[in-house]
Parts: structure tokens; C-alpha cells; sequence
């Protein structure tokens, strides 16, 4: 198992890079640009400059069965639910088959409303549930996968 985070704009970095090392898996931050990694933690930089979105193709064709993807990236959650890997936002929100239509369906409904000039308002701050919160849910992936579930 490895994960695989959208990380230009990832606030849940840190806690990755310990969750990985607690259960010793590697991590690959996929960005634009470089940024450093923790010497103790078995991680990859990947840096693409490619295009636009070549940090989310980069990770949609590298991504296999019951690796994990760190991103708030609607599309990106469905490619790689697509591949069989398992999906979390960084405030916790765990993407499944069953919940990634519905996702989609709300964010093209936002940016809809967004372009006949509607203010949809944004998300609300990060804060420190939303981090208590990813962290619960990315342990109870990590161990869902490890019991074949």
C-alpha cells in the first residue's frame, strides 16, 4: 500500500508523513513545485510541470487496488476510485463509489451557479476537528484495507 497526495495545496502533510511512518508505507507528494519531506518518513517528491493537471494524471496512472489518494480534488477522487484506490479530502471525507456521484453531481451544480454569478461562498477554515477528523478516517482506510475490506 502507498499514498499518493495532491499536495500544492495539502494542510494534512504532516500528519500523513506520520501515519505512513507509523505503519511504513511510502508517501509521494505530487506538485508543481518541490517542497521538502521528513528524513525519517520513506517518501517521493514528484514534481510535474507539465500542465495544469498533471499532478492529479500523474497520479490517476500511478495509483493501483487499495493504495490511498490524499486530495479534495472531486475528479481526480473518481479516477482514482476508478483504479480501486481509496480516497480522502484532508478535512476527513472519505470518497467511495457509492458517494462520488453525488459529488461530482454537487460540484458541477456549485460551479454552475458560480458562472450565472451566484456567490456560492467558499469552505469554511481548516481547523484542528478537521484534522482530528482526517486522521481517524485515514487510520480506519489504512485498516480496512489491511483486513481486506
Amino acid at each position: 500500500m502507498e499514498i499518493f497526495v495532491d499536495a500544492d495545496a495539502c494542510p494534512v502533510k504532516d500528519e500523513v508523513f506520520r501515519v505512513a511512518k507509523r505503519y511504513g508505507f511510502k508517501v509521494f507528494l505530487v506538485s508543481n513545485s518541490s517542497m521538502k519531506i521528513p528524513k525519517d518518513v520513506l517518501a517521493e517528491m514528484v514534481v510535474v510541470k507539465d500542465h495544469f493537471d498533471a499532478a492529479d494524471d500523474w497520479i490517476a496512472e500511478n495509483i493501483h487496488d487499495n493504495d490511498i489518494a490524499v486530495s479534495a480534488d472531486i475528479p481526480l477522487a473518481s479516477r482514482c476510485l476508478k483504479n480501486g484506490a481509496r480516497v480522502i479530502d484532508p478535512k476527513g471525507r472519505v470518497f467511495t463509489k457509492e458517494t462520488i456521484g453525488d459529488a461530482l453531481a454537487s460540484r458541477e451544480l456549485s460551479a454552475y451557479l458560480r458562472e450565472m454569478g451566484n456567490n456560492t461562498g467558499g469552505p469554511p477554515p481548516f481547523g484542528k476537528r478537521d484534522r482530528s477528523r482526517f486522521l481517524q478516517h485515514l487510520d480506519g482506510l489504512i485498516q480496512a484495507v489491511l483486513r481486506g475490506k
